[in-house]
């Protein structure tokens, strides 16, 4: 992958982030901070930004540079994750992938599987088996429990159905794979991430007697500082401008990216939200979103030096993982 194929795949996948023609201007800045943050000597993201943001950037010269057929499909799959990291696609974000579709020159089988893989994670139930909510949470729930925090008084937390030890090792689990995730080349592997993150925060809620709904959790997150949509598209750039993605033969080819910039942010990531949610619905959802924003900084930093006390587990963990059954293991998870 020369620095050409990284400058297409990065813009497409910035076309894909504003390809739903409705994004806030919190997602705009979310986007922008991640252009930003990432580039190297090689690859400018933040001009690609720029280019994307004032159409200098289009579909059909994105796809022209990119050098092969299997990078072609690398960039449809990208872009497919990018639509659906914050739920399923709109119409917008689906014209926009069968004009990419098309302008890559994919067969049908090549845009139907990435695009069937990447619905089946956004739409996947947060539990297989749902029981009678013990506590309604709305997508409002979030941001109404943290404007009413200043004045809530003492907080009386809810008894959890587990353990708090029990909590802190299912959310150091879930990091440990999502880091694992993060060591695999395949895009199919970035897309899991979301979702076992969503499925982390909803039994937190539920073990201490909140039965949680999409929409809830993605406030909660975004409140935090998380946006699904700029999530994804750090760890896809992290690894696109690391050389770190792309199809490799067999199991792993040519190995783990051991080493990889990526593995700490999604560890660090997924056990800082992990945390951070225990303590909310622990003290009955009542931390404002300046406290939410605060723990969330604090316990992320913490987790970054973590990571390499569980780097271990985490390659141990990344070698386990079969890729072609990614749906079936978070639907297990």
């Amino acid at each position: 992958m020369n620095t050409s194929d990284q400058n297409a795949l990065l813009t497409i996948a910035l076309l894909a982030a504003f390809a739903d023609g409705s994004k806030a201007d919190a997602e705009r800045s979310e986007v922008k901070r991640v252009a930003e943050s990432l580039g190297s000597a090689q690859v400018n993201m933040a001009a690609l930004y720029q280019d994307v943001l004032l159409k200098r950037a289009s579909v059909a010269s994105a796809a022209t540079a990119l050098s092969s057929t299997d990078l072609k499909q690398l960039a449809f799959e990208l872009a497919v994750g990018v639509c659906d990291a914050d739920g399923l696609r709109n119409e917008a974000e689906t014209r926009f992938l069968a004009e990419l579709g098309q302008a890559l020159g994919l067969t049908q089988p090549q845009i139907a599987e990435p695009a069937a893989t990447a619905d089946a994670l956004a739409t996947m139930p947060l539990e297989d088996i749902v029981g009678k909510p013990a506590v309604a949470a709305t997508a409002a729930g979030a941001a109404t429990a943290a404007a009413a925090a200043a004045s809530a008084g003492p907080l009386v937390a809810n008894v959890p159905a587990r353990s708090d030890g029990e909590l802190d090792k299912m959310v150091l689990n879930y990091s440990i794979l999502n880091g694992a995730l993060e060591l695999l080349p395949q895009s199919m592997a970035s897309m899991a991430i979301i979702p076992l993150q969503m499925k982390m925060v909803y039994r937190i809620g539920k073990a201490h007697g909140y039965e949680l709904d999409r929409g809830h959790i993605k406030d909660l997150l975004a409140t935090m500082g998380v946006g699904l949509t700029g999530q994804y598209l750090e760890e896809i750039g992290r690894k696109v401008i690391g050389g770190l993605l792309g199809k490799v033969a067999g199991r792993m080819g040519g190995g783990l990216a051991r080493g990889a910039t990526g593995v700490a942010f999604s560890f660090a990531t997924t056990y800082a939200l992990g945390q951070v949610a225990k303590r909310y619905y622990a003290g009955g959802r009542t931390m404002s979103t300046q406290m939410l924003k605060d723990a969330y900084a604090s316990v992320f930093a913490q987790a970054k030096g973590l990571q390499a006390q569980y780097a271990p587990q985490i390659e141990q963990q990344a070698r386990s993982v079969d890729v072609n059954k990614i749906v079936q293991m978070v639907r297990a998870s």
